[in-house]
């Protein structure tokens, strides 16, 4: 069955402008994007002078963090913890994310479900559990617990588990990869949702991060990590880190060293702040909420310095809890350093890029997989109309079927 949207004025990163035009769908593929009226039946639908533009990709997100405070997450009865994920993964879809990246947490067999059509959800790729050393970003523990601390790590909740020394990475790897991940996640600086590390920490040694990205590409694939500080950064690029997950507290420097290595930064701004206003009300920690002003203050100057270098960014998020309705905002954020054309990019095909999905996924044309959004106004004239899904947002397609809205 074919799909004929029609009076459409069609938006993609790689145009200078919007072009009118109407668009064939058939077999949940882009099959002309300046088709005439189709001969044979089909479905008709009219955008009434609208932008049409590709589905969104978020390439940082948490689906299985239904709480703020990631220990009390890892801990949740496996049946609670998955209905929590649908809800999650439903808004995103609705607010125009057709396909995310999960940076730690959901397994491979959630990627499946949804593609199956068990659950509405963005595509869905997926790291398995990040992996940090003890005492590291994914140690949830409060200082005083000396529990063992692996001991939630198998749980469909916990977003990541502890591997120390070369052989122990080596093995999670191996164990994440044969499971089905598409990527391999490390925390290679401090962060603010755990409760024991100091954003400044180098998380994982030279050896540890080399032979996570051995393993990643033996397997073909590729290491995301953790960072925070231009150490951190410059460390991870010179050890092959692809893709650089926050950057807040980046330098001219460091920024220059992951543009010279073809690394991709993956700024979460929106994230912080969320902890910052909703977090103390949400059960984010005490000891989390002390850290959140050291990268927050530091957000919108890391995007001018990776800009100034040349680094390409994609679009992330990294919302936990309730602070996933956010998820929109991040364009706003952006928009107070960065142009619309640049913006719409992370979102679309420099997310493809990170994917493995360029052509497929981010544009406008034949052969791409027919994920669509129709929104009221030019998001290459106004991106923040993007920040405002509720206001702006008409209808929501993936690989051809409208999923939301009509």
């Amino acid at each position: 069955m074919q799909t004929f949207l029609r009076n459409a004025k069609i938006v993609d990163a790689t145009m200078e402008e919007a072009r009118p035009g109407n668009i064939l769908i058939e077999g949940g593929v882009i099959r002309e994007v300046n088709a005439g009226t189709p001969a044979g039946e089909c479905d008709v639908i009219d955008a009434e002078g609208r932008t049409v533009m590709p589905g969104l990709i978020d390439c940082h997100v948490h689906v299985v963090a239904s709480l703020m405070d990631i220990a009390a997450n890892a801990a949740l009865p496996a049946p609670i913890a998955v209905l929590r994920s649908v809800a999650i993964l439903k808004g995103m879809l609705e607010r125009g994310f057709t396909t995310v990246r999960d940076l730690g947490g959901a397994p491979y067999a959630l990627a499946e479900a949804i593609a199956q059509g068990l659950t509405p959800g963005p595509r869905l790729f997926t790291c398995g559990k990040a992996l940090s050393k003890t005492g590291g970003h994914s140690d949830a523990r409060p200082r005083y617990d000396t529990r063992e601390a692996n001991r939630w790590a198998g749980n469909f909740g916990a977003l990541g588990r502890i591997a120390d020394g070369v052989d122990e990475v080596r093995r999670a790897c191996r164990e994440m990869l044969r499971e089905g991940a598409s990527f391999i996640k490390v925390m290679a600086n401090g962060g603010v949702a755990s409760p024991t590390d100091p954003i400044n920490w180098l998380g994982y040694t030279v050896d540890e991060l080399k032979a996570a990205v051995e393993e990643a590409r033996d397997a073909k694939t590729y290491v995301a990590a953790h960072l925070y500080t231009a150490e951190g950064i410059e460390r991870a690029v010179a050890c092959g880190v692809r893709t650089l997950e926050h950057c807040n507290r980046v330098d001219a420097k460091a920024a220059q060293a992951a543009a010279k290595a073809g690394a991709i930064a993956v700024p979460t701004l929106v994230t912080y702040e969320a902890l910052a206003q909703d977090g103390p009300g949400l059960g984010l920690p005490a000891a989390s909420v002390a850290k959140i002003e050291t990268v927050r203050k530091a957000g919108l100057e890391s995007l001018a310095i990776l800009r100034d270098a040349g680094v390409t960014t994609a679009y992330g998020t990294d919302l936990l809890g309730p602070t996933h309705v956010r998820q929109n905002e991040e364009f706003a954020i952006r928009a107070r350093v960065l142009g619309a054309r640049e913006i719409l990019a992370s979102a679309t095909t420099v997310g493809a890029q990170v994917l493995g999905m360029e052509g497929r996924l981010g544009v406008m044309r034949e052969g791409a997989i027919a994920d669509l959004l129709v929104v009221v106004g030019d998001p290459l004239q106004d991106i923040a109309l993007l920040a405002e899904p509720a206001k702006h947002l008409r209808m929501v397609m993936k690989e051809g079927a409208v999923v939301w809205g009509s």
